[in-house]
């Protein structure tokens, strides 16, 4: 009976353990995260329903006028007043149709000037994703640096309860004083606190990142993996220039607005002009039994000639024209800004990666041998301590700085410049 019992607790268990690591979900990576987001952002979908919109609008603008149909049936006598006279004796039917000739290819500038208003939409659509992209990139990079610190706070903790066990023994032998060891043991307090400020920033970076992927699924079961590091290879200025101005998509549609202004000045000078409506009549006129006919209708644009909306489009040329020079000059800030944050945050990481981690890491254990054989005062552990402690932060806040920094320049190019 016990067997069959330890036998049944066995299997729950194992059952346990599996229903758990089938709930847990693997981390993702920056670019599951991205698929996630494009397929899930309702903002995203919302602007593409918009472009298709335009592109309905072009249906629109490239379609005929619609011919006139027109039925008459005139001269019914209702009353007839004698034998020669009949109700129908006199009757007139007509059937006409006309249709309206548009001149200077007006229908196909609707057209291009729909086509052109399609191609902003598109532009404009992807200037949205790569906004939205960037916020997305921060909440990733603050998840993993969130991360990085939790890490790091837990390996405080095991290295200082490693020290603390190491000094009880100490006080116990007699080798410190009670009130060194209290103050050890209040320094404790410290680490536990990075602890729990650690564990709470990551569940609140991954409450973020979770509300812009639109995804309800629990904290506990969500996480990122990501290289948490930074590269020292960096693009020329001159060459990331280049690249923001063939790739910005806000650029791409100023300077698409400046066509279209052009398309629309030539239609609104085509719809200056004249169009005729052309009619085609048959019918019955007693004595006459068949006729036919033809008309033109001719405007005379004698005072309307399209005189303001000309000048309008021409002056709309202009102002796109300037528009266009000040989305230049503000891509080529935007990139001298973030290029120059990240090669500054690079010179500043690249010491602490050569040098200083190790410094710090040797000078803690240092400190700590000679502390535990008498050959160092607690105020120099403390200190050390305190100094490794410092540095590592410092190196970690560092490194989501320069991320952060990347993710600016690669928002600022207008793709991926460093991954």
């Amino acid at each position: 009976m016990q067997r069959h019992i330890a036998r049944l607790s066995a299997g729950f268990l194992l059952a346990a353990i599996f229903a758990g690591s089938s709930l847990a979900q693997k981390p993702l990576t920056w670019q599951e995260i991205r698929d996630k987001f494009e397929a899930a952002n309702p903002s995203l979908h919302a602007g593409q329903i918009g472009v298709d919109e335009f592109r309905a609008a072009e249906i629109t603008a490239y379609l005929r006028p619609n011919p006139t149909l027109a039925v008459t049936a005139d001269q019914i006598n209702p009353f007839p007043g004698g034998p020669l006279h009949s109700t129908f004796g006199s009757l007139l039917t007509v059937a006409s149709a006309s249709y309206l000739h548009e001149r200077q290819h007006k229908r196909e500038l609707r057209r291009e000037s729909a086509q052109d208003a399609t191609k902003i939409a598109v532009s404009s659509q992807a200037d949205l994703e790569r906004t939205l992209l960037f916020g997305l990139r921060l909440a990733f990079v603050q998840t993993l640096q969130n991360k990085a610190v939790l890490q790091l706070a837990r390996e405080n903790l095991t290295y200082y309860d490693r020290v603390l066990d190491v000094n009880r023994e100490r006080y116990k032998a007699g080798a410190i004083a009670q009130v060194d060891l209290d103050r050890l043991e209040l320094q404790r307090v410290t680490y536990e606190s990075d602890l729990q400020t650690a564990e709470v920033g990551l569940r609140t970076a991954k409450i973020q990142l979770l509300a812009l992927l639109n995804d309800r699924s629990p904290v506990e079961q969500f996480d990122v993996a990501g290289p948490f590091d930074f590269t020292n290879q960096i693009a020329p200025l001159d060459e990331v220039r280049q690249m923001a101005l063939d790739n910005r998509p806000d650029l791409q549609a100023a300077l698409q607005s400046v066509e279209k202004a052009r398309t629309d000045h030539r239609l609104a000078v085509a719809n200056g002009s004249t169009d005729p409506t052309l009619g085609f009549d048959v019918g019955r006129n007693p004595p006459i039994d068949q006729y036919i006919g033809f008309s033109v209708n001719i405007p005379l644009r004698i005072f309307d000639r399209n005189q303001g909306e000309k000048k309008r489009t021409e002056l709309d040329i202009t102002r796109n024209q300037r528009l266009t020079d000040a989305m230049r000059a503000q891509v080529f800030s935007d990139v001298d800004s973030a290029h120059a944050a990240v090669t500054s945050t690079v010179i500043l990481l690249q010491p602490y990666k050569d040098r200083y981690l190790l410094q710090a890491s040797r000078v803690r254990d240092t400190i700590s041998f000679s502390y535990q054989h008498g050959a160092a005062s607690l105020l120099d552990f403390l200190n050390a301590q305190s100094d490794y402690r410092s540095v590592q932060r410092s190196y970690l806040n560092l490194v989501a700085s320069y991320l952060e920094a990347a993710g600016q320049l690669n928002l600022a190019v207008g793709r991926e410049v460093i991954p």
